[in-house]
């Protein structure tokens, strides 16, 4: 073998360990990101999950429209997890948690499942569900502050990762003051759960967020007005002592 042919094999085999080695560190690193992943959503590969939304108003069996947008971006996180996804309809997820992950999406004036779960798991945490006054519609009350809606200009949504239950599994809580505010909160999940899970080490939060001007930007424009874990858990004084 002269010495132009053995610097080309040379070349070739440097090229080839070159590119196994560069595969197997991007197959490392993506299946770390995976198994992370996998680990704050509760889902591990071929696991189930939960996803529980309400009717729209006045009908049997529909779902608004930007719920059912939300449900498609919470499909796809599932998905990506190589776990699947069963649609349940809140008056009929009647199980306990734990068990399953789940992803619960409505307001707690049209979703039975969601008061439940702001009840028994967030108990200072309260959502009005009266249509009357309409300046009260929707204003979520944590603790002594109370956040009220602006229709189009300023909403409020609530996301929350919440664990409870023998199996260890999260509940996850979109509750909006308007259906659009639930999409918000799923895509903010969506965009920021890696930075979510790190901050948090896969253990519980409650997220107030606000979303801006959907008249205009739809449920792209959400900023974090504040973490609200310790208050909406601690229930209020006077409960407590009854």
């Amino acid at each position: 073998m002269n010495e132009d042919l053995r610097n080309v094999v040379l070349g070739v085999l440097a090229t080839g360990v070159s590119g196994s080695l560069g595969w197997l560190a991007r197959t490392y690193l993506w299946r770390r990101r995976l198994r992370k992943k996998q680990a704050f959503f509760g889902l591990p590969s071929h696991s189930e999950c939960l996803l529980v939304v309400h009717r729209e108003a006045g009908s049997d069996s529909a779902v608004h429209r930007f719920d059912v947008s939300a449900l498609l971006e919470l499909s796809a996180l599932v998905k990506d997890c190589g776990a699947h996804a069963q649609i349940v309809q809140h008056d009929l997820a009647q199980q306990g948690f734990g068990d399953r992950t789940e992803f619960c999406v409505g307001g707690p004036g049209s979703n039975r499942r969601m008061s439940a779960h702001l009840g028994s798991l967030l108990p200072g945490l309260r959502m009005s569900t009266a249509r009357e006054p309409a300046e009260e519609r929707g204003a979520i009350r944590i603790g002594e502050d109370v956040y009220r809606m602006e229709p189009g200009v300023v909403e409020y949504v609530l996301l929350a990762r919440l664990t409870a239950g023998e199996g260890g599994r999260p509940v996850f809580l979109f509750c909006g003051q308007r259906a659009i505010n639930n999409q918000a909160a799923t895509r903010y999940l969506a965009r920021h759960h890696a930075r979510l899970a790190r901050r948090y080490r896969n253990g519980s939060f409650v997220l107030l967020l606000k979303v801006v001007n959907s008249q205009a930007y739809g449920p792209d424009v959400v900023e974090l007005v504040a973490d609200v874990t310790r208050e909406a858990r601690t229930a209020p004084a006077a409960a407590a002592a009854t």
